[in-house]
């Protein structure tokens, strides 16, 4: 099967998700993208600007079976300039995010036509394909609530229309290589994330204070995107925990990032927005314990499945259960040398992930939805 794929937004998690499946799946892809740079302008013009590229394209022959895109485009509005060889392609949107429910400072900052687009872009696809069912589930609440901020006219069918067609598909990760035998030392802290507030850096921060009082040996590797706007705990951070860090800011290289993953014993996630959590889930894969909180995606993710320890990946969300979680685990490490064997049975459920065992499952769905189209 030939799949048209169009990313305005080619970079992070959609980069990842992207490469990952086409890597390893085993359909033919062509993927028109674009930087991922300003997202804003990205939304507002990326179908203008496909629909053009594509009637090149289609001018030389080129045919697709299937269009994939994700939340960043407006595909209604591409359908509607699109050139005829792509325009009724069976079509896959893949919200990795949205603007719904997206953080940001304050709600009245929020510019609700890019929540329109993405209620006109799920109505106009075929199938609605989310990371999490915590994503699909709080994105259609969400567009309750924005619909009834509408003065008359409200679409409430939209709703069900889209939960109709919805599926959950995580995103995958590249299988990691075996951990080594670990360096003797003290227990090695990871936090990576994009340093930004809703990732909540205070509470990590807090946490980690918590162990040096109560002289708890760590060392520290703090991770992430940064962009022109700091929370201001990150530089103070960094001057009161200068003795004890290992790494800082953002990896340039895929093999750098790889290897804290590789040298972490703990992976803490502080976040009060996750729609998923890859970095949690790749952290764990390399062999690290990861403490991530009761709520958002993680319980679908982390949560109990059967296996006696894996209630102790999650902790309440507070900075006391958190400090407490972390001093137990800097005991353990104390007393057996390594923590690999409190994630033994998690990472065993979770290599459900890695894109080998993950790209089957999305090729075979993509092509039913292909076919279910073509009938």
């Amino acid at each position: 099967m030939r799949v048209l794929a169009l990313e305005p937004y080619y970079g992070g998690s959609h980069k990842a998700f992207l490469d990952g499946w086409s890597g390893a799946g085993r359909h033919e892809w062509s993927i028109l993208s674009l930087p991922a740079y300003k997202w804003k302008w990205r939304m507002r013009h990326a179908a203008v600007t496909f629909a053009r590229q594509l009637e090149q394209e289609c001018a030389k022959g080129s045919r697709w079976d299937l269009l994939l895109c994700s939340d960043m485009l407006n595909l209604a509005e591409f359908r509607g300039l699109a050139p005829r060889c792509v325009r009724d392609l069976p079509s896959i949107i893949y919200f990795h995010e949205n603007q719904l429910t997206y953080p940001v400072q304050c709600e009245n900052e929020r510019d609700y036509q890019f929540a329109i687009t993405n209620l006109t872009s799920a109505l106009a696809a075929d199938a609605v394909w989310f990371n999490s069912a915590f994503h699909r589930d709080s994105f259609l609440t969400a567009l309750g609530t924005l619909l009834n901020r509408m003065p008359d006219y409200q679409p409430f069918e939209a709703i069900e229309q889209i939960r109709a067609k919805s599926e959950v598909h995580p995103p995958g990760v590249a299988p990691g290589p075996s951990r080594s035998a670990r360096t003797p030392g003290p227990m090695r802290i990871l936090w990576a994330a994009r340093w930004e507030h809703d990732k909540n850096p205070e509470d990590f921060f807090a946490a980690v204070e918590g162990l040096r009082d109560r002289r708890i040996f760590f060392r520290l590797s703090v991770l992430g995107e940064r962009f022109r706007e700091v929370p201001e705990v990150f530089p103070l951070a960094r001057r009161l925990f200068a003795d004890h860090i290992d790494r800082w800011g953002y990896q340039q290289e895929r093999a750098d990032y790889e290897a804290a993953l590789q040298e972490a014993d703990v992976f803490v996630s502080t976040a009060r927005h996750e729609f998923f959590g890859l970095s949690a889930v790749e952290a764990s894969l390399a062999g690290a314990c990861p403490l991530v909180p009761n709520r958002l995606a993680y319980p679908e993710v982390f949560g109990p499945s059967g296996d006696a320890d894996a209630s102790g990946f999650l902790y309440d969300g507070t900075v006391p259960d958190l400090t407490a979680r972390l001093i137990d685990l800097a005991t353990r490490l104390e007393k057996e040398g390594s923590l690999l064997r409190v994630g033994e049975s998690l990472r065993a459920r979770l290599s459900r992930f890695e894109w080998p065992n993950l790209a089957r499952t999305l090729d075979e769905t993509a092509e039913r939805i292909a076919s279910r189209s073509e009938a």
